[in-house]
């Protein structure tokens, strides 16, 4: 930890001071000052943002000042299909123990490739499963195999009784939370909501590649799952009211004789409201702001729309009616890649 004046010394107020502490190998990791309280680990690649700030203060505030919080960054090269991806990936680290510092951080544990796997590229690895080989998996093939073996590795040198993950890498989130369920590892995972700019984009270490026309395009990405999320809610609205007045097309049909056109057409939607059309609709209405998006300059290229059951990213049939649910996207905007997702609930009461 670090005082004030940016010294090495003991503060008084974690996350009050200034960077923190640098740790580069696993024997300075174990070599931390031993503390009673509860340990708290946060996984980054670096870059920092908001976004991870957020989770370092809910860190923080989950093991109050006498527990201690780790960030770790680290650029996993198993995580990456292409070089040229991974040499692209901002790397500030003088900037993140500044950031990790003043959100709460008592040390920063950034190791070096050959640290992490001193024997090259590790032979046994964590397999992701089928949930891994669905939507960013079959995006990024591999992807969450090494993601997964790289958080095991990182669990077992950080040795933290709880890990704070993102839920705008919701399937990541979902990944882990089944790997240390059905491999016991003695760890809390929590999910933090998504963190976003006042314009709706979620904060992403990639941003910083979009030029102004680029950013401009990505807005498409939350505009699309903001606009799922308020179809559904009137949609279900709409169900609500229908179930109440038990609302009929013969109701639209006599105040069109009569010549209420705006009250016609609201007695018909009331009246074809039904519950086995959310997910149809909230799939409709995101694509709709995907497909304008296509078209724009710079244009937008999907990965994926889905609508996904958080459980195991198996996608929702249209005609399902109750559950919680997830929509997520991925798409290009020049050659930036971005994802953002959003959880929803069928047949929730509005």
């Amino acid at each position: 930890m670090t005082n004030p004046t940016g010294t090495p010394g003991a503060a008084s107020t974690p996350g009050t001071s200034g960077p923190a502490t640098l740790l580069r190998t696993a024997a300075e990791l174990t070599g931390l000052a031993p503390r009673e309280g509860v340990r708290a680990v946060v996984m980054t690649m670096g870059a920092l943002h908001e976004g991870h700030a957020t989770l370092i203060r809910a860190a923080r505030a989950a093991v109050g000042p006498g527990g201690r919080v780790v960030v770790t960054v680290f650029v996993n090269p198993l995580q990456f299909g292409e070089a040229a991806d991974l040499e692209r990936y901002p790397r500030t680290l003088d900037a993140d123990l500044a950031v990790a510092g003043a959100a709460g951080a008592d040390a920063v544990f950034a190791p070096s490739v050959d640290e992490v796997y001193p024997g090259g590229e590790p032979q046994v690895r964590i397999a992701a499963g089928p949930m891994g080989e669905r939507l960013e998996g079959a995006s990024r093939p591999g992807h969450f195999d090494g993601m997964l073996t790289v958080v095991a590795k990182l669990l077992h040198l950080t040795r933290p009784d709880l890990a704070f993950f993102g839920q705008k890498d919701a399937q990541q989130l979902a990944l882990i939370r089944r790997m240390v369920r059905d491999l016991n590892f003695p760890v809390e995972i929590a999910g933090v909501a998504t963190v976003r700019e006042p314009d709706g984009l979620a904060l992403s270490s990639r941003n910083r590649f979009l030029d102004p026309a680029e950013r401009h395009t990505a807005l498409a990405l939350s505009r699309a799952l903001f606009a799922a999320r308020d179809r559904l809610a009137a949609q279900q609205a709409l169900h609500a009211r229908a179930t109440a007045t038990s609302a009929t097309t013969g109701r639209a049909a006599a105040l069109t004789a009569l010549g209420e056109a705006r009250l016609a057409a609201d007695a018909q939607a009331v009246a074809l409201a039904r519950p086995d059309g959310a997910a149809a609709a909230v799939r409709t209405a995101a694509r709709q702001i995907l497909d304008d998006a296509a078209a724009a300059q710079p244009p937008l290229a999907l990965d994926y729309l889905a609508l996904v059951d958080p459980a195991d990213f198996t996608e929702i049939p249209d005609d399902r009616t109750t559950g919680e649910a997830l929509l997520a996207v991925a798409a290009r905007v020049g050659r930036t890649r971005l994802i953002d997702n959003i959880p929803l609930t069928l047949g929730a009461t509005p």
